[in-house]
């Protein structure tokens, strides 16, 4: 059997908020595979298992550049290692500027949009200079650029959440609606035919042990998970969530009436699977004092 590690026990902690013990006992059980460990908790303590990974663990910024005419588009995450030099004006200039070179030079990579012409230097020159400036790393983390089928438009929640959509038909308002919607539901995909199968999978084979464990007859079993699994996808498939302004509403019931559909969206989370750097306040004093002992 693996030996189970104190960093994996940390980790999967992390992800899911679960006891310290029980997180050990999971790993072990599941032989060190972090996701079939963090299946086995979930049967054992629920959806409170999950809670704590969608925790944002970076600082940083999320920015949206959209045309006058709505048609182009761009979503950039640049993250920070501190909260203050993500609300510092240089550095949120850097990342709008930044966003606008991704609609309008359509780089291919982050390494491709750090190579390109900005302020008598390169997108990366500006972040070195910051760095330099601030004394705190910089990354430009991910990107996405849209060229829209209808017209875009976009939510920024606090400078940590950003959405932009897609909307075919309707008119602006909704537009707006659905993306600050987006924001604040998280859904995982615009309908079922979205949504990656394994994470279908994984809530079928989490039911049918929650329901084996709760004493339900084997037969029965296919029938809970299928419950299971049909409410899964109404809760993160955009399209079937409730309307965030009006529950009895759902987002499907809203671009029926009018005669719309949202061709694509991008959410971005600052710092959505990342975890912030955890510095060891006393043991970073004893290697000071070790260090000022051998000067």
């Amino acid at each position: 059997m693996a030996a189970i590690s104190a960093a994996q026990v940390k980790e999967l902690r992390l992800k899911t908020d679960a006891p310290m013990m029980e997180c050990k006992k999971a790993l072990t059980e599941a032989e060190g595979d972090m996701a079939k460990a963090e299946e086995i908790l979930r049967v054992k303590l629920g959806n409170k298992a999950s809670k704590a990974a969608a925790r944002i663990a970076a600082e940083g910024v999320v920015v949206v550049y959209v045309s006058h005419d709505r048609k182009l588009g761009a979503i950039l995450e640049v993250n920070s290692e501190t909260d203050f030099v993500a609300k510092n004006p240089e550095f949120l200039k850097m990342a709008h500027d930044s966003v606008k070179l991704v609609a309008e030079k359509n780089p291919a990579t982050v390494e491709e949009l750090l190579a390109l012409p900005l302020d008598g230097t390169t997108v990366d020159g500006v972040r070195t200079g910051l760095v330099g400036k601030i004394g705190e790393n910089m990354t430009f983390r991910r990107f996405q650029r849209i060229e829209a089928k209808g017209e875009l438009s976009h939510y920024v929640h606090g400078s940590r959440i950003g959405v932009i959509v897609d909307l075919v038909g309707g008119d602006h308002e909704l537009a707006h609606d659905i993306a600050m919607h987006i924001a604040a539901s998280k859904p995982k995909a615009i309908d079922e035919t979205g949504i990656d199968p394994a994470l279908i999978d994984s809530e079928r084979r989490i039911a049918i042990e929650k329901a084996r464990e709760a004493g339900k007859p084997e037969q029965m079993l296919e029938r809970i998970a299928e419950g299971s699994v049909k409410k899964f996808l109404k809760e993160v498939t955009l399209v079937n969530q409730p309307f965030v302004k009006d529950d009895k509403k759902t987002i499907n019931d809203l671009l029926k009436a009018a005669k719309a559909e949202v061709a694509t969206y991008v959410l971005y989370v600052v710092g959505e699977g990342l975890e912030k750097k955890s510095n060891d306040f006393a043991a970073e004093v004893a290697a000071q004092a070790a260090a000022a002992k051998q000067a």
